[in-house]
């Protein structure tokens, strides 16, 4: 299914933003409020690295399910209730094109339709939903299935920003869109700026860095060269104002770094296994 026929749960981010929450009503701090980040479901992962096979090896998703689930189940239960819950990427293992992506899909979406209506979930692309080198139409994919692959949203003050990180991993078949997002971007900071933004938070799938910004080069981080371009557009948003965009992206290693050090930690066991 579609997300649009997914139900209320999907509230598919539209002209780079999400209509579950009314930007006019939500651009004023009132108050301390918490959300949900999770990243990496990857229906299809496990039974792919466990034989080895990382490209056509994850017929099977049953664990993932079962997780996926217990995870819904968890959220559920919280009170007060989070403002929203968001999945940092590579939803399902099959990259377009390969087999099982369209039954990851439909399984992973038919789980999160469990969400409580209440809690709007956010989706961000990774390098399993558009491609390690994406092109317009693995984006265009995304785009149909998911929503906007980077969008904008207010929530209690804060301006969230949702980002296409493999744009800045390999946009060679894509310079288009990648140059899209930049300018985008650009726009979206001056916008803080003017609004003397107090805080902004940045979601995408890859991090700058998983330690610290002078690390090599990796697998699971962006190259030095791209982070300090990243890193520069961000911090220099920030200083235009005396109030300061809370640079969130650039004080890592946060939850994402963390989520992506666990995944690079189990790799490198099952690879040497």
């Amino acid at each position: 299914m579609s997300a649009a026929e997914a139900g209320g749960v999907f509230r598919r981010a539209r002209g780079r933003t999400l209509d579950a929450f009314p930007s006019e009503k939500e651009r004023e701090w009132k108050g301390p409020f918490y959300f949900i980040q999770g990243a990496d479901p990857q229906f299809g992962l496990m039974k792919a690295w466990s034989t080895g096979d990382s490209d056509s090896g994850g017929d099977e998703w049953g664990e993932e399910i079962r997780l996926t689930e217990q995870a819904v189940e968890a959220i559920n239960k919280l009170k007060p209730k989070p403002r929203f819950f968001v999945l940092c990427g590579d939803l399902i293992h099959a990259m377009p094109g390969m087999p099982w992506r369209k039954e990851q899909t439909a399984d992973l979406q038919r789980v999160l339709a469990g969400v409580d209506s209440d809690i709007p979930l956010v989706l961000v692309s990774g390098n399993h939903d558009v491609g390690n080198t994406p092109t317009p139409e693995t984006v265009a994919e995304f785009q149909q299935t998911w929503g906007d692959d980077y969008f904008s949203f207010w929530v209690g003050g804060v301006l969230f920003l949702v980002l296409n990180s493999q744009f800045w991993y390999d946009a060679s078949r894509c310079p288009a869109l990648k140059q899209a997002q930049d300018q985008w971007l650009d726009q979206q900071l001056s916008v803080a700026g003017q609004r003397k933004c107090q805080h902004a938070i940045v979601f995408q799938h890859i991090p700058l860095f998983l330690r610290s910004m002078d690390e090599d080069d990796d697998y699971f981080n962006l190259t030095q060269s791209v982070r300090k371009e990243v890193a520069d557009k961000l911090t220099g948003a920030a200083s235009t104002d005396d109030s300061a965009v809370k640079r969130v992206s650039s004080r890592l290693p946060n939850l994402t770094a963390f989520l992506r050090r666990q995944e690079a930690s189990i790799y490198q066991r099952t690879s040497t296994s």
